[in-house]
């Protein structure tokens, strides 16, 4: 369940609630019964270093990059004349 933070406007506290996505949203302070509004928090996740792809999901060493190979064109077969 997600924890949402909410801010009354009264006595200013920040209230953590955790709530399912169905519930309702918190109307009033639990503390002072004045009104509160929801209020952006930021993420305590985070993806620190050299990068979670570099490390995990990249080969070893360099990379040995090959061109494609050329599609060889032969020449049409000549039709032969019987006369």
């Amino acid at each position: 369940m997600p924890i949402y933070e909410y801010q009354c406007s009264s006595c200013e506290k920040i209230h953590e609630v955790m709530q399912k996505f169905s519930d309702a949203p918190m109307a009033e302070c639990p503390e002072c019964k004045g009104s509160v509004s929801k209020i952006m928090s930021s993420t305590s996740f985070a993806l620190k270093g050299s990068g979670w792809y570099s490390t995990d999901y990249k080969t070893s060493g360099k990379a040995e990059v090959k061109p494609a190979p050329k599609a060889e064109s032969k020449p049409a077969p000549k039709a032969e004349s019987k006369a």
